[in-house]
């Protein structure tokens, strides 16, 4: 029997346990910088974390399992014990979390006969053997081991989704069959609909509620449903939208704090609280989600600082304060602490020192591929980022007629290096023109902009990425192409000799001294499109479209002495001068 019990209330050691629960990801900051957050909230008195855990972070070619470094689970979760905090962990094949394709590994997609996120045999397969990996983690550290770990999510949200009890039975019982003895759960939206497709109460698994707001409806919604299954179970509100998250070309979203309070003061006189999210962070790389609106697709920024009681950096907000002030009206007993604010610094005339075009280095950072017709990044084994594709063209006549079908998700075409022709989402398919030469080479650069991460686009053609049926010249389909996958891994190879082209995409490389070392905002405010690191870790994503123009760098990225940092930006802008600032900065917001 396990430790922790789901009785009319939650029971631990035999005792009530009045679950208060904040939402960390250990996938969204710097290993270094996870005792800050987890020390916070266990000051605003809050007695457990909670965590998704993204598969194709730890996955990301099948059968290579990482979980070192940055990705070290074990680690965070016996940090969080050893400051004071219980876990709660969501392992769910899907996690959806604003993350690319909702945390499924886009090598998934490779075979198109496979029925994802349901009893498709083939399918579990490939989630037992990741579970088979990842449980050997979670399972030594249950409470019911000396552990910290209270319970776990089956499935997310699946009752928004699909309604394939198999499928939820099959997660269940490969939890049991690697070692899982403390209870499991399923969250879903807390209305009939969501909560009756998907939950497992037949099988003795807790269903929680999703919500922000209404929580008196919502909680109401979650006793109907308890009582109609003849349940009386803790009512829990598994995640509690505190902000939400951000779109380019979008206002930032904010949450009043007041409201705030007012509605999770509600959710923890009636029942327990999962706070999503009480530190959002940062998507780091190329592991953005997208969201949709009709045929849109609506890709997250980089930030994911949700307007959380916690800012990206970790430090707490107004909202902390005013939860603080509420939590200690409504819960007398509960134990504070003052929570730890990192400062920030501004640093100012970072010097250029070298730069060189994309296309005289691409052989050196590249895997090449050639084939008759354009592949997909999900066929080249290149899920994330960039691809460039070339071919060659004869002329015809002295202006072509062109048109590329079904690439996804932006593409800028360049005729002998010189970019012709930009096009995003819709736009791509509508027919262009080119002055043809005697000789013509074709470079199609492809962004994979974020997988869509919820509903029903989730298994959309869209979803893979790539130059799609490829080029058309006339009325016909260009044949022979060659595939260089862009591996940025590989950047401190790049030879900043090779020559540079204005107006084209390029490599930029900074260098800067510090004696001190503090969190700081990399403003890219002066650049177009493209990626930044620092030290050879990638920030991720800026765009000039906004609204954040900015990219966070944590401290523990920083370096005394001698930084480096090297910008990829695909719209043929730059600085010679970089600076850093002590916040982001929001481009819409000074347009005001």
């Amino acid at each position: 029997m396990s430790r922790f019990k789901v009785e009319e209330t939650f029971k631990l050691d035999g005792q009530p346990f009045h679950l208060l629960s904040g939402a960390i990801h250990y996938f969204r900051s710097v290993r270094e910088d996870w005792e800050h957050k987890l020390y916070n909230l266990k000051a605003l008195g809050f007695n457990t974390v909670e965590t998704y855990v993204p598969w194709n972070w730890h996955e990301l070619s099948e059968g290579q399992f990482d979980f070192s470094g940055n990705k070290d689970l074990k680690h965070f979760i016996e940090l969080a014990q050893s400051i004071g905090l219980y876990v709660i962990v969501r392992p769910s094949p899907f996690i959806c979390a604003e993350w690319e394709f909702g945390g499924l590994p886009a090598w998934l997609l490779k075979d198109k006969n496979m029925k994802i996120r349901t009893s498709d045999p083939v399918y579990l397969e490939k989630v037992d053997n990741y579970y088979k990996a990842l449980f050997k983690i979670l399972t030594p550290l249950q409470v019911d081991n000396g552990g910290p770990i209270l319970m776990f999510q089956i499935e997310n949200e699946y009752g928004s989704f699909y309604e394939d009890k198999k499928y939820l039975k099959a997660l269940k019982d490969m939890m049991i069959a690697n070692g899982v003895t403390v209870p499991l759960f399923t969250s879903d939206g807390a209305w009939e609909q969501c909560l009756d497709a998907g939950h497992l109460v037949e099988e003795g698994v807790l269903p929680t509620g999703n919500f922000g707001s209404r929580t008196d409806q919502h909680f109401d919604n979650l006793e109907a449903f308890m009582k109609k299954h003849n349940k009386q179970w803790p009512i829990v509100c598994m995640e509690f939208w505190d902000g939400w998250f951000n779109r380019w070309g979008d206002e930032i979203i904010k949450r009043d704090k007041t409201d705030l309070a007012e509605q999770v003061k509600i959710a923890v006189e009636r029942g327990h609280v999962n706070l999503y999210m009480f530190h959002g962070g940062t998507n780091f790389g190329f592991f953005n989600g997208c969201s949709a609106r009709g045929t849109v697709d609506l890709p997250q920024i980089t930030s994911y600082d949700y307007d959380a009681p916690l800012d990206e950096a970790g430090n707490p907000t107004a909202k902390y304060f005013e939860l603080q002030k509420m939590l200690k009206e409504t819960l007398p007993t509960i134990e504070q602490k003052e929570p730890i604010t990192h400062s920030s610094i501004a640093v100012t005339d970072i010097q250029l020192k070298d730069k060189v075009s994309l296309h005289n280095v691409l052989d050196d950072i590249s895997t090449i591929t050639e084939s008759l017709y354009p592949q997909s990044f999900e066929a080249l084994d290149h899920p994330y980022g960039y691809v460039l594709y070339r071919t060659e063209v004869k002329r015809s006549i002295d202006e072509e007629k062109f048109k590329i079908i079904d690439a996804r998700d932006r593409i800028q075409l360049f005729l002998n290096h010189q970019l012709k022709y930009t096009a995003y989402q819709q736009e791509i398919g509508e027919e262009f023109t080119l002055p043809l030469e005697e000789y013509n080479q074709i470079d199609v650069l492809v962004e994979n902009m974020g997988r869509v991460n919820y509903g029903y686009k989730l298994f959309a053609s869209t979803q893979y990425k790539g130059l799609g049926q490829g080029l058309m010249m006339d009325l016909h389909f260009v044949n022979h192409w060659k595939q260089y996958a862009i591996d940025f891994d590989r950047i401190q190879e790049i030879d900043y000799t090779r020559g540079f082209v204005d107006n084209t995409p390029a490599f930029y490389r900074y260098e800067f001294n510090l004696d001190e070392i503090a969190d700081t905002y990399l403003d890219m405010s002066d650049f177009g499109k493209g990626i930044a690191f620092i030290n050879g870790f990638n920030l991720g994503r800026y765009w000039e479209k906004g609204p954040i123009v900015s990219l966070y760098i944590s401290k523990s990225l920083l370096k005394h002495g001698k930084n480096e940092i090297v910008v990829f930006d695909t719209e043929g802008k730059y600085a010679e001068i970089l600076n850093t600032r002590t916040a982001h900065k929001n481009i819409l917001l000074e347009k005001e």
